[in-house]
């Protein structure tokens, strides 16, 4: 594979900055006119930017940084938006049915359903594109970062809408909850199956022993981190996690790419 020249490398590197400062001047613009206005048309749409800014400009963090860029946008686009949809319909279907059975749920429950609905979609595409050879777990990475990114952003559209309502229209309410879940995002749902699905192309790759036990490490681990953070309430607890998982995010992302940037420069066998 033909490396790509340093000038669109360091362009795609960095292409999140330009994503954030876009949206999040949406975002801004659109506040400001709905407070200046009164406007109720606009809350929908503040929301929706509000919930967006932040997930979605993490994966175009995460894109940038995968190494080989062989995801297109259209797939992670869908892949967002889908699995999305998929993965919130699904985890409230089993939650809803849980807790029918039980009476309760504990956050364990949540977790397990939760990370498992939001495989639904990258699982889908891995096995789509088994007959093709490519199984980069960098690939996998962006993908289940685009799966989080969707779940994420219609998640906190859900709490931001919940938050309009009991505060009667208070829209500082909708305002607190769109930037407090918008920053968190990337600490939670996105990064957790971020490493799930990287750790799954790993073994999709290479299959055997060790790489089954790290794919179910790391979804076991990502269970542990979401259950953590949904038992807590403590602000400096959820700065831990978040750092935990952010970190073990970018520590995977820069061994998937030096992975890939391996590959690039092998010679090629005839």
């Amino acid at each position: 594979m033909t490396l790509m020249p340093r000038g669109a490398r360091r362009w795609r590197r960095y292409a999140w900055l330009g994503t954030l400062l876009v949206l999040g001047g949406l975002y801004a613009l659109v506040l400001i006119t709905l407070v200046r206005t009164e406007n109720p048309n606009l809350v929908p749409s503040v929301i929706l930017l509000g919930a967006t800014v932040v997930p979605v400009s993490f994966l175009v963090f995460a894109e940038g940084r995968s190494g080989r860029w062989q995801v297109s946008p259209a797939v992670l686009a869908g892949t967002a938006f889908i699995g999305g949809v998929i993965g919130v319909v699904v985890a409230g279907w089993l939650e809803w049915d849980a807790l029918r059975s039980l009476g309760t749920l504990p956050m364990l429950f949540v977790a397990v359903i939760e990370e498992t609905a939001k495989l639904v979609v990258p699982v889908i595409i891995l096995v789509a594109t088994l007959s093709s050879g490519r199984r980069d777990p960098a690939d996998g990475l962006v993908i289940g970062v685009a799966s989080g990114v969707g779940f994420a952003a219609l998640e906190t559209m859900g709490y931001a809408f919940t938050a309009l309502l009991s505060s009667k229209g208070g829209i500082g309410a909708v305002e607190q909850t769109l930037f407090l879940r918008g920053v968190l995002a990337p600490a939670g749902h996105i990064a957790w199956t971020g490493l799930t699905a990287g750790a799954l192309w790993a073994l999709a790759a290479r299959p055997g022993g060790r790489r089954l036990a790290v794919f179910a490490g790391t979804f076991a681990g990502a269970i542990a981190l979401h259950t953590l953070w949904d038992s807590i309430g403590a602000v400096l607890a959820y700065a831990v996690l978040g750092l935990v998982s952010v970190g073990w995010l970018l520590i995977a992302m820069r061994r998937y790419r030096t992975f890939a940037t391996a590959v690039d420069r092998a010679p090629a066998v005839h």
